[in-house]
């Protein structure tokens, strides 16, 4: 569906065509290999590994304002390990234990007081000033 929209908004390479007739039960591993030939095809970079966590953190806090998501659905990935440059960025990942049994346990909280916490600290990364374009 990415490859359909991009087309559909104007970006027009012989691999983006491609993909956008793929089944959505392709091979992700293929899907990806595609979408960067599409995208190095378009002249578009993708970025680091860390600036791309960095880029998905901020998504994330994001969603969890908007009430795409749960606090509990943040804990499920590895935040812990991303590598985060800015205060809001750590006050976020600090508030995000590795599993939601040990919420209590790591953070001293409760659940209800960690999900306002951890909500605060969505809003104030979201409303910071964003890291380069994507954000």
């Amino acid at each position: 569906m990415i490859a359909a929209e991009a087309l559909a908004a104007g970006l027009d390479t012989p691999t983006l065509c491609e993909l956008a007739g793929w089944p959505c039960n392709a091979d992700a591993r293929e899907i990806r290999d595609a979408f960067e030939q599409a995208l190095a095809e378009s002249g578009i970079g993708l970025p680091d590994r860390g600036l791309a966590r960095r880029h998905a953190l901020r998504r994330m806090a994001a969603r969890l304002i908007d009430g795409e998501i749960t606090p509990a659905d943040l804990v499920t990935d590895e935040w812990g390990e991303t590598e985060v440059e800015t205060a809001a960025e750590q006050s976020f990942v600090a508030l995000i234990p590795q599993c939601d049994c040990c919420i209590e346990y790591t953070l001293g909280l409760d659940q209800q007081t960690w999900a306002a916490q951890l909500r605060n600290a969505a809003l104030a990364l979201t409303s910071s000033p964003p890291i380069g374009p994507g954000c």
